[in-house]
């Protein structure tokens, strides 16, 4: 267990580089900030690099701590330059990105969510703990989709991408490769010729696209799709949020 003391140490400075993207790919890490963030590291084997805790955070969790992983003390100032909250609960672990950029042909069996130019962090973040929640194989992130490993995304996660495969990768090769492997790929569009989602039966194995918040799914990703469906809305409301749509969506094609 190492203390810092201070906002000007080489290894706070690096942890606050975290925040973002280019910090995050120049040191293939991220940070899990709150415990059970890295609690649900720990248990899911994470690839923990460090633990950062104020004392009494270190006090409080010191026990339920892996063996092996460096631990390093702050002070509470320091705990708030790492953080984007403005109370910070005072425990971090930096974390190993995985391997996201893979191959279409990466494939295993099982409902699969393809998410078009999703670009707000709390929406992804949303739409990766629903689809854990509803018990898919995996996310993949097409062209312009956000990066998940944000901090607003990751806290949406709640560790849920410790439980999921996620890709990274051109929608245009995916979707593709799925309809080769036998493996329905349902579109979503808002338009009421595409197939009602609560009518049709869904297959074992499928992927769902979900599109753009402003944009829905593209029409070339729309025209390559196996089939489209849409969400019948009974009010007044023209259309549902991306996060809830895709909630919506998947557990109804799922059970």
């Amino acid at each position: 267990m190492e203390k810092i003391n201070s906002n000007q140490n080489a290894r706070v400075k690096a942890w606050a580089k975290l925040q973002t993207k280019k910090g995050r790919q120049a040191s293939q890490t991220y940070l899990l900030d709150g415990w059970h963030l890295v609690q649900e590291a720990i248990h899911a084997d994470g690839k923990i690099r460090a633990i950062i805790a104020t004392e009494s955070q270190y006090e409080l969790h010191q026990e339920e701590l892996p063996l092996g992983v460096p631990v390093f003390v702050i002070y509470d100032d320091i705990a708030k330059k790492l953080s984007d909250l403005v109370t910070p609960q005072g425990i971090f672990a930096e974390v190993s990105l995985p391997n996201f950029n893979r191959a279409p042909k990466y494939i295993h069996e099982g409902a699969w969510l393809f998410l078009d130019a999703i670009q707000d962090p709390g929406n992804v973040g949303t739409m990766i703990r629903t689809a854990d929640a509803a018990g898919f194989t995996g996310v993949v992130f097409g062209q312009g989709s956000v990066d998940p490993y944000s901090p607003k995304a990751v806290r949406a996660m709640q560790g849920s991408q410790f439980h999921l495969q996620l890709a990274n990768g051109d929608l245009h090769e995916w979707i593709p490769e799925f309809v080769r492997n036998d493996f329905q790929v349902y579109g979503t569009q808002l338009n009421p010729e595409a197939a009602n989602i609560f009518e049709t039966i869904p297959a074992q194995n499928f992927a769902l696209v979900m599109g753009n918040e402003g944009q829905g799914m593209a029409d070339d990703l729309a025209d390559m799709t196996s089939k489209n469906l849409y969400i019948p809305l009974s009010g007044h409301a023209e259309s549902l949020n991306v996060g809830v749509a895709a909630g919506v969506a998947m557990f109804t094609l799922k059970h």
